[in-house]
Formats: C-alpha cells, sequence, structure tokens
C-alpha cells in the first residue's frame, strides 16, 4: 500500500502536469485518433506507455500536496496513470461525458456504476434481460448489502412506472440485450428514472458508442466492455464509467481508489490503440452482420433471427429512433434445441465457438449453456434464449465467406 491513511472523500483525481490538445472541435472519428493524447518531452508519435507503479515527489512538501490534492500529479497507479488516464480522457470526448474513469473489466465498470453510490435501504430496477453476470449483481450481490432490486421487462414501460418506489435509486438496462438483442427505449425509460428521482445506467456494449449514445438520449451513466470492440482483437480485459464530472468524483474515483479494480497501464495502452480503429472495424462488422442476417433470415432450419438493423426487428421503430445502424451481433435459433444447435456449432469451420464478442474474428455462443447457464430454465424460456438459440457476434471476415460456413453448418442439423 502506498498511503499510511485514507484519504478524504473530497480527494480529487490525479491530472497530469503535461498539456493536453484540444480536440473537441473535431469530428468523433478524429477525436477517436487523437484525444487526449499526452506526449512526454521525447515526443512520440504514439501514446507513452507508463509501465510504472508509483511516482517519486521532489519534495515532502509536494508529496503531501499530492495527497491533499493541492498539488496536481500522479501519486500510485492504483489511484490514475498516465496511460489510464489518456484513455479515459479519450473515450469521455467521444461519448460525449464530462469524466471517465477504466476499470480492470467490463464487470468491474459495472458493479462500481452499481454499488459504489447506493446505501443499504436503496432500491434498484433491472430489466430482466441482461447478461449474467450482470443479473447476478442485481439479484445475488446488492441484496447481501440491503439494496433491494426489481427485475422487470424492459420493453414494458408501464413495468417500469410499477416498480418505482420512493426509495429506487438507480434504474440498470442493456440495450440492444444479451444475447436476444432487445431494443429497449432508453430515452423513455430516463425520463420514467428522472420522474421518480433515479438516475439511469446504461451498458451500451452490444450498439458500441459508434451507433448509440446514451447520455445524449438521456442517461446518467454509461459502462463498457473495452474487452469486446473497444479493443475489438481479443488482446486484453478492461471496462470504464462515463458521466457527470460530479457523479464520478463523488461516488466512483473514492470506490476505485480504496477497492482497487484499477486498469493496467499496458491495457490502457492496447486499448488506445483499439480506440484508433473503433468506427473502421464497427463499420465494417456491421455491414457484414446486416449481409449475413439478410442472408439467413428465412432458412428453413432457422425458425427465429433477430437483428436490430432489419424492419423486421420487433423494435424496429425504437432502433430507428435511437440507433445510428445496427449492432455487430445476429441472434438466431436453430431448429432442433441443443442438440442440433451442438450439431451446427461444432460443424463451423471458419466462425469459432466463444464466450467473448466484438472481436475482430468472428465468434459464435451457446447462451443456454454457457452466459446465462446459471438462469433457470423458466427464466431463460421467458427472455427467449431457447436451448436452440446462438448469439453470433460478427468479424471482419469476408461476408461471403461467413455465410458459405454457416449455410455449410446448417446442412449438418
Amino acid at each position: 500500500m502506498s498511503e499510511t491513511k485514507s484519504p478524504d472523500s473530497s480527494t480529487p483525481a490525479p491530472k497530469p502536469t503535461i498539456a493536453i490538445p484540444d480536440t473537441a472541435h473535431y469530428r468523433r472519428e478524429t477525436r477517436l485518433v487523437h484525444s487526449g493524447s499526452l506526449r512526454s518531452q521525447y515526443g512520440e508519435t504514439s501514446e507513452a506507455l507508463f509501465l510504472t507503479q508509483g511516482f517519486v515527489y521532489d519534495s515532502a512538501e509536494q508529496c503531501e500536496a499530492r495527497f491533499t490534492g493541492d498539488d496536481a500529479g500522479f501519486q500510485y497507479s492504483r489511484f490514475s496513470n498516465p496511460t489510464v488516464f489518456s484513455f479515459e480522457q479519450r473515450m469521455a470526448e467521444f461519448e460525449g461525458a464530462e469524466a471517465a474513469r477504466a476499470t480492470a473489466t467490463g464487470m468491474a465498470a459495472v458493479t462500481a456504476a452499481m454499488l459504489a453510490p447506493l446505501r443499504a435501504g436503496d432500491h434498484v430496477v433491472a430489466s430482466k434481460a441482461m447478461f449474467g453476470s450482470c443479473r447476478y449483481v442485481v439479484e445475488d450481490l446488492l441484496p447481501r448489502y440491503g439494496i433491494e432490486s426489481t427485475l422487470v421487462d424492459g420493453l414494458d414501460l408501464d413495468q417500469w412506472q410499477q416498480a418505482l418506489r420512493p426509495n429506487t435509486k438507480t434504474f440498470f438496462l442493456e440495450s440492444p440485450t444479451n444475447p436476444t438483442l432487445d431494443v429497449l427505449d432508453i430515452g423513455a425509460i430516463a425520463e420514467i428514472a428522472h420522474a421518480g428521482g433515479a438516475r439511469l445506467v446504461v451498458d451500451n456494449v452490444f450498439a458500441t458508442p459508434i451507433w448509440q449514445s446514451p447520455l445524449a438520449l438521456g442517461a446518467d451513466v454509461v459502462v463498457y466492455s473495452a474487452t469486446k470492440h473497444i479493443d475489438g482483437q481479443g488482446r486484453c480485459l478492461g471496462g470504464v464509467v462515463l458521466s457527470t464530472q460530479a457523479f464520478i468524483e463523488e461516488h466512483i474515483q473514492m470506490y476505485l481508489r480504496q477497492t482497487g479494480p484499477s486498469l493496467s497501464p499496458f491495457n490502457a495502452w492496447v486499448l488506445l490503440k483499439g480506440l484508433e480503429t473503433l468506427a473502421v472495424r464497427v463499420r465494417a462488422q456491421t455491414e457484414t452482420a446486416a449481409a449475413i442476417a439478410d442472408a439467413l433470415a428465412g432458412h428453413p432450419k432457422i425458425p427465429r433471427l433477430v437483428y436490430p438493423g432489419r424492419a423486421d426487428h420487433p423494435q424496429a421503430a425504437t432502433v430507428k429512433k435511437q440507433m445510428g445502424a445496427g449492432s455487430t451481433l445476429i441472434g438466431f435459433e436453430v431448429a432442433g434445441g441443443k442438440a442440433e444447435a451442438f450439431r451446427f456449432l461444432n460443424a463451423l469451420k471458419l466462425i469459432r465457438i466463444s464466450n467473448n464478442l466484438g472481436d475482430a474474428k468472428s465468434l459464435v455462443t451457446h447462451p443456454a449453456t454457457t452466459t446465462h447457464q446459471r438462469l433457470k430454465p423458466e427464466a431463460r424460456a421467458e427472455l427467449g434464449i431457447s436451448e436452440g438459440f446462438i448469439r453470433y457476434s460478427v468479424g471482419l471476415e469476408h461476408k461471403d465467406d461467413l455465410i458459405e460456413d454457416i449455410v455449410a453448418a446448417l446442412e449438418k442439423v
């Protein structure tokens, strides 16, 4: 440990002493490449990688001033680090947030955004359709600390309204949802939350920051697993929480500082490199996903296909209202249940089986036996996660090769 006592909760986050270029006036793709860049005295082209645990001070007085917040600068990489700070700044500028804090994983970001602002006696309302680990946080973890939760059908605005209580502090949702790609009306749900004095936290992983901006739609906090599209190349883990400066300083900064789910400087550097190509990759993956969804629609061995970019998506009007384009993911059901779904997965040659998503390589997942296996069968059925349902994360391969691989595998079913 680097300090002898816990700093006061009002201690501000460390700030760099190196000048950061003003890029706010540039378009979003340009900000993905240049925002938050910190250059050392050597004038490097790529962002510098500050692989250090701690920092030294010119004097004991300066050290004291760093810990009181009277002297801007870094203290310890568990609190902040120049490379991590650069990633946070770039994400904040791109997302349109006042501030951001990076975490070691996406689930660390979700947990921080949910747990840090809450106290015993508070109440959370969340959509039933969400990643299994997120559901664990809401259903299992928060109640251990005296925080109650209610799960609702996220598509039913009346259920959000009816679930509100005087002690409701947080709404939580994913949109599109994992894995069934339901698209929830973020703006309408934000209005309900705010009318009841609650904040809305949105997990925006499936939409990516390229196609959806929850803060602009009314959300208060956005979280990402940066492991997914932001890295997008299977290299590292990471997460980020984005919100107002007040929310980050009051709730997130001290929580991360004292509990330690810190993003490593190396992973932050990798994620910075990932942001440079994020727009190019996501646009290409989305274009391919749309082509594959069209090619698979109506296939006799696929009784159900869900893709947010298609006119037959159940929430097509909401997609058009709040998303710039469809997702990089497709959901579809293979006829014949688990046995035939497994037969299909095992017959794939190019597309690989994995529980990850948002990668340059195409990946398929059987949610009922992986990401959502801890749910009871009736809970999975309620969410539309059948034994034959497949979550397909489209990569950067040529669309014709992917379509041929899927069609050939379906012939084995």
